[in-house]
């Protein structure tokens, strides 16, 4: 029977060699690239089960690499393994692609039953691609465009956006749109959201043209009906 093939992208290499032998000691064949440059190579070279990375690599960084798997259709299930465990750290590596996110330090035991579920779901299922007239936006590469321009959006511009696309036709309050995209538990200023719209507006539109994102004066928010 065919070995299990893992892609282990870390530059620390101690902990890499370390990894490396435990996994190996699981029956697991293992490849190890030190920079995030090899790793992208690695995994276009070979057909690999799961890949486990770290974010902050030299050469190009696990959210990089993860978006570059995506943006090449690789589905290969992604398991980030870093010290980088700060909400938005984990919002990003989920919404460039990653299926699973595990901060350092970690048991052995529990990373290795993470990567055992990653394996029994198979390759990624990458979200839907989320249409509204000029905009597009592709979640699971991490990517938006308004007509033929990308669009360059922070993490939190691009959850809000999401969140609006996900629902046309709906009106949004500002409270709402608080306790969803940035988090029931948040007790930050409503008014946030107001600046947020208007930097996705700056972003979105082009000149002379109707607002994608249309205010409901007293109530809220909502996508703009496509003509």
């Amino acid at each position: 029977m065919e070995k299990v093939r893992i892609l282990l992208v870390e530059d620390d290499e101690l902990l890499a060699a370390s990894l490396g032998r435990s996994l190996r000691a699981e029956g697991y064949a293992v490849d190890i690239a030190g920079d995030g440059l090899l790793g992208l190579y690695l995994a276009g070279e070979n057909d690999y089960d799961a890949v486990i990375l770290d974010v902050l690599l030299p050469g190009m960084n696990g959210y990089r690499l993860c978006s570059g798997l995506r943006a090449r259709g690789q589905q290969v299930p992604v398991l980030m393994l870093t010290a980088k465990g700060g909400v938005y750290d984990q919002e990003e590596g989920l919404d460039t692609g990653a299926d699973d996110y595990l901060v350092k330090p970690v048991r052995y035991p529990v990373l290795l039953a993470h990567l055992r579920a990653l394996l029994r779901r198979g390759p990624a299922r990458l979200p839907p691609v989320l249409v509204h007239g000029r905009v597009v936006m592709d979640p699971g590469r991490h990517r938006c465009l308004s007509g033929d321009d990308e669009v360059d959006l922070t993490p939190r511009e691009f959850a809000l956006l999401r969140y609006l696309l996900s629902y046309p036709g709906v009106t949004h309050t500002s409270r709402e749109l608080l306790d969803h995209v940035w988090g029931e538990h948040d007790s930050g200023d409503i008014n946030v959201v107001q600046v947020y719209v208007r930097a996705l507006r700056r972003k979105l539109d082009p000149p002379g043209r109707e607002s994608v994102i249309e205010t409901i004066r007293g109530v809220g928010y909502r996508l703009a009906d496509v003509n």
